[in-house]
């Protein structure tokens, strides 16, 4: 796996960790050896005698950077958005996708204030709605919002950063609408030729309103909703209309949120042998606070659910680089850029909720010790406290 001479040296050697990287089929014990920013070598072990500098990940885990498919990051400017580098250092995400915070008169300034200074690398979703979020809800009320010549323009101005289109649909956001801004977003989507990320919750409209501008490469986030757009029919099984796009590549993505995961219905789910895609935190103003907390605390439920850690590791490394369609990242493979978690996995007795607060317990929880972007650490910086109107719901509040 090196590609490198015996003699060469390295700006860095993480030696001595439990190397895993499921989408690349690496696992095992390995040494890391980084070079210029990217990954260039990895043995079952390194003459530390080539190291400028050592990492010892002695009875740790080494990862890819996750990719975190569905963030909000656009602080300052919107309701929702927390400053990504903070929480990046703590939770091993290096790679985040701001879904539809910015739309095109808000998308210059993310892309000055927000991308372009982050440590870690940001990307995003475009919301069809030209105002984006500045406001909690309503971004479709207002059908003069549903400009696609104009987020068109905007999408082909900024390719390097804008890798998909956002529509969130529900009873708020549309306000008596309907499916009408979601018909313009598909339009969208399809004249800009990215994929279109959908939000569910509470209808109207339907969940198969919503499915029928549903495409492979698409995805439906908040899949395991509790909502009443659940992806669940009144009879507990999987809706034959999901099941059959998940099949042809819809892509079932977690975006846990403040209210968008329910344990029942992800036990519900996983009984019939569906599983999510992409595990995203679907992190704001609001989850930050709990009971989402953080991508790695929502991939430790996953864990209690019963799934295994390669596949909960696959589901925020491998597939949502592949979902943005940069797989490029989310890999350990060599000649990739050195994104690298590390991480203890310790064992105990740990309980965790859904966001209705049912509660499950489970024995393992991930902890991130150590988060590095171009193979450079990311310090650990402290975070801005919530904005005032950032208040969880009362049954939240513990």
């Amino acid at each position: 796996m090196s590609g490198q001479g015996a003699g060469e040296r390295f700006d860095l050697v993480i030696r001595g960790g439990e190397v895993l990287d499921p989408g690349a089929g690496i696992q095992g014990r390995f040494d890391l050896g980084i070079r210029d920013g990217r990954v260039a070598a990895i043995e079952p072990e390194i003459d530390l005698a080539r190291a400028e500098r050592v990492i010892d990940a002695t009875g740790q885990i080494v990862t890819p950077g996750l990719v975190d498919l569905h963030t909000h990051i656009y602080w300052g400017a919107t309701y929702w958005g927390i400053e990504a580098d903070p929480v990046a250092a703590r939770s091993g995400v290096t790679t985040w996708l701001d879904v539809g915070s910015a739309g095109a008169y808000s998308f210059p300034g993310f892309r000055r204030y927000i991308a372009e200074p982050s440590r870690c690398r940001v990307f995003a979703l475009l919301n069809l709605s030209s105002i984006g979020l500045i406001a909690p809800t309503w971004e479709f009320a207002n059908p003069d919002y549903w400009d696609v010549d104009l987020a068109a323009k905007i999408v082909e101005a900024n390719r390097d950063l804008i890798l998909g289109i956002k529509a969130r649909i529900d009873r708020n956001t549309t306000r008596g609408v309907g499916v009408r801004p979601l018909e313009r977003a598909r339009e969208l989507a399809d004249r800009v030729g990215l994929p279109l990320m959908v939000h569910v919750s509470w209808g109207p409209p339907t969940i198969d309103e919503v499915a029928a501008y549903l495409r492979p490469g698409d995805i439906l986030t908040h899949c395991f909703t509790g909502g009443d757009m659940r992806i669940l029919g009144e009879d507990g099984r999987v809706l034959p209309v999901i099941r059959d796009l998940q099949e042809r590549g819809l892509i079932l993505d977690i975006g846990h949120g403040t209210g968008s995961f329910s344990f029942a219905v992800a036990e519900a789910m996983l009984e019939q042998g569906v599983l999510p895609d992409t595990i995203s935190s679907d992190i704001h103003q609001l989850a930050v606070q709990g009971p989402m907390y953080d991508l790695p605390t929502t991939l430790s439920k996953f864990l209690a659910l019963g799934m295994s850690l390669p596949e909960v590791i696959e589901r925020a490394t491998a597939r949502p680089a592949a979902a943005i369609r940069r797989p490029d990242l989310g890999t350990l493979r060599v000649g990739s850029v050195a994104d690298i978690a590390l991480w203890r996995l310790e064992e105990g007795d740990f309980v965790f909720h859904d966001v209705g607060m049912d509660e499950r317990r489970g024995t393992q929880r991930l902890v991130n010790t150590l988060t590095l972007v171009d193979g450079q650490v990311l310090p650990r910086l402290p975070e801005r406290p919530p904005h005032v109107w950032a208040v969880l719901p009362e049954h939240q509040r513990r």
